[in-house]
This record gives structure tokens, sequence and C-alpha cells, in this order.
């Protein structure tokens, strides 16, 4: 059985990079649930190959705000043709290219914001050459302050997989049967059900908690082996 690993930024690193950025297009709002009451807005991913230019309610995507569930809908769907397949689009979910400004230095694959991946061209190039499936970069608009710096790309890293309902609490609530919002503490020893993962690809966000990074076995490996592992890595058992 192919081994997963949980992957993130270490909380001591040589490298320095920090960004002021964001995504060109915005994303989708906020949206405040009647069902359940909450006002929420979780989707740390982005998909920085969306354009939205040809939308006429492209303005409606710029500021961060909640709305009402029918309203968010609606911005929602209007997306979806333009978002990879089965693409969650949780409320909160960016678009189009990185922009801003960086500045120090940045690991080989960068993944201390979680809503914005970033991986040395030449380290994707490599890593799609050893046969890592399922990697896309994007080209960033992000200006460095400094004259020497590596080309940085955008990984548009989808979500796959759950985690093991035994790692989740007892007491846990089933999620909003009409805006999906499932609210629980990512678990301290997290198990992966093993159904739910995916096979086309060896890196991918966990569907419940985006903002955690899974890589396969090929891709812990890849990255070793070709000494890209400015990473926290820990295996996490499947079930």
């Amino acid at each position: 059985m192919t081994r997963f690993y949980k992957l993130r930024t270490p909380r001591e690193s040589k490298y320095t990079g920090t960004l002021s950025a964001g995504h060109k297009w915005g994303g989708l709002p906020g949206l405040s649930c009647p069902e359940c009451g909450a006002t929420w807005a979780g989707g740390m991913t982005a998909h920085p190959g969306v354009d939205l230019s040809s939308l006429p309610e492209r303005g409606e995507y710029e500021k961060p705000r909640p709305e009402p569930f029918d309203e968010f809908v609606r911005l929602r769907e209007l997306v979806r043709p333009l978002v990879p397949p089965g693409a969650p689009l949780l409320p909160g979910t960016t678009f189009g290219p990185l922009v801003g400004t960086a500045t120090g230095t940045f690991s080989p694959l960068f993944f201390y914001y979680f809503e914005m991946p970033l991986v040395h061209r030449e380290a994707l190039e490599k890593l799609q050459a050893e046969g890592v499936r399922g990697l896309q970069g994007f080209r960033t608009e992000l200006r460095f302050r400094q004259k020497k710096h590596p080309e940085l790309l955008e990984l548009e890293v989808l979500p796959h997989g759950r985690l093991h309902p035994e790692c989740t609490p007892p007491d846990r609530r089933p999620p909003c049967p009409k805006c999906g919002r499932d609210a629980f503490r990512f678990p301290e020893e997290p198990i992966l059900e093993a159904a739910s993962l995916p096979t086309h690809t060896d890196l991918f966000r966990l569907s419940d908690f985006e903002t955690i990074f899974i890589g396969t076995e090929r891709f812990v490996e890849t990255v070793r082996r070709l000494g890209l592992e400015e990473l926290d890595i820990r295996e996490v058992p499947v079930r």
C-alpha cells in the first residue's frame, strides 16, 4: 500500500521569504447560512489558472465579504465551468495569478502560506521529469525587491481525500446539510480514510482540511532524492 505524508514548512528555516500578495481576481465571498447560523469562509484552495476577465460579474469577486447563502451559490456556479471538474469551491476560494511583492529567500518548495504554495520553476521541472504526478505550476506576477531571485510558480493543489472517522471527535456534529460546514479541530493523531484517497496525483490537500498538504511516498522519496527537502514530513497512517 502507498504511504502518505503530511507536509508543512518547518518551524525553523534558513529561508526568509515573505509575501504581500493576493490573487488577481479575488475570490468567492464568505456565506451566512440560514440553516446552521454560521458565517464562514474556509476555502484555502486557489485556482491560479482561472481568468475571470470575460465574466461580466467579475467585480463581484473582488471584495471579501459574507453573502446570504443563495447569493453565494449564484456566484459559485458562475465560476464553476472555469475550475477543474469536481473542485469543492468553498467560501473564500480564490482565482487568478498571484499578484504582489516578495522579499527574502524562498525554498524550492515553499508551503508557508497555505493558500499560495510556491515552487521554483527548476524544482517543478525536476519533479515532473522524475514522474511525480499531478503537479501544475502557474506563473505569478510577484515583484521582488532584490535583483537576484528564483522564478516562483504557484502550485494548484486540489482537495482530495478525507480523515478517517475514527480519528475525529466522538461528539462531532454532522456537516450542515445546507452549507456543508463541518467544524472540528484537526486531530493530533490523524488517520486517512483509504477509500477516499486519490490515485492520480502525488500531492493534494485534504478535502475536510484544506490547510493540510498530503504527499505520497513517490512525492516524498523524489523530493528527498533531489535535495528539495525544506519540508517537515510526517507519515500519516491509512485505514
